[in-house]
């Protein structure tokens, strides 16, 4: 599924959600639009967009709060953030927010098309050429990679893309230290997708361990990575 995907375009400016509209179009999507984040909401009360395109820099609720917001209620439709500003630091703070990409103002509508077309190619994250030899015990958690599902005693928790490869990629060799750049090198991420991990580490952290301050399975090597210890 590519061409053929829904998009929901959000953005304040009119001329601009007008013009990305056409475009997209004129390349076999379809396209829904919101001018805010409430009435993208409205939106998605009937709507289920394969991707949403949200403006960063939004009066009210902008396109940051309005990713976090969606990842909190567990939505995880990939999200592309559209923002003036493009500085490391504003592509990091996305990236935590929840979004699957980012790409600064002003742009080339083709750039975004074959953003939109990557990501939504982007199939589920593959099982290890070499799997860890059945679950992995994270206390009350248990990880099958080759499900890839995170359970509990009474339920199972909800992974976004990005933490279940993460996760995957850590259970794949349990007590070795991996660094960043083997981490994307893994996941096929570029260099801001390897400062993006750690983001996705912390994120991961939240959902394993019982006190992200003082992790029990995911560990930090300084200066050298991360490593997933497993245990009951």
């Amino acid at each position: 599924m590519t061409d053929d995907a829904m998009i929901l375009v959000v953005d304040d400016d009119a001329r601009l959600r007008g013009l990305l509209s056409r475009y997209l179009a004129d390349h076999g999507f379809r396209v829904s639009t919101a001018e805010n984040a409430g009435e993208a909401r409205d939106r998605l009360r009937f709507l289920q967009p394969d991707l949403l395109v949200l403006d960063v820099m939004m009066p009210g609720e902008d396109g940051l709060t309005l990713t976090e917001s969606l990842r909190r209620e567990q939505n995880d439709t990939p999200v592309l953030l559209l923002t003036a500003r493009g500085a490391p630091e504003d592509r990091i703070a996305g990236f935590e927010a929840g979004a699957d990409d980012y790409l600064p103002k002003p742009f080339d509508p083709r750039e975004l098309v074959l953003r939109i077309r990557a990501m939504l190619r982007r199939a589920p994250p593959p099982v290890p050429v070499a799997p860890p030899a059945g679950p992995v015990q994270l206390g009350e958690l248990t990880f099958d990679a080759d499900r890839a599902e995170l359970r509990g005693p009474t339920h199972t928790v909800r992974l976004t893309g990005g933490e279940t490869a993460l996760l995957a990629a850590l259970a794949r060799k349990p007590g070795e230290v991996l660094s960043r750049e083997d981490i994307a090198a893994t996941l096929g991420m570029d260099e801001a997708g390897e400062r993006a991990i750690d983001v996705q580490v912390t994120r991961l952290r939240r959902k394993i361990e019982t006190d992200p301050r003082e992790p029990r399975f995911l560990h930090t090597v300084r200066g050298r990575g991360y490593v997933l210890k497993p245990g009951a």
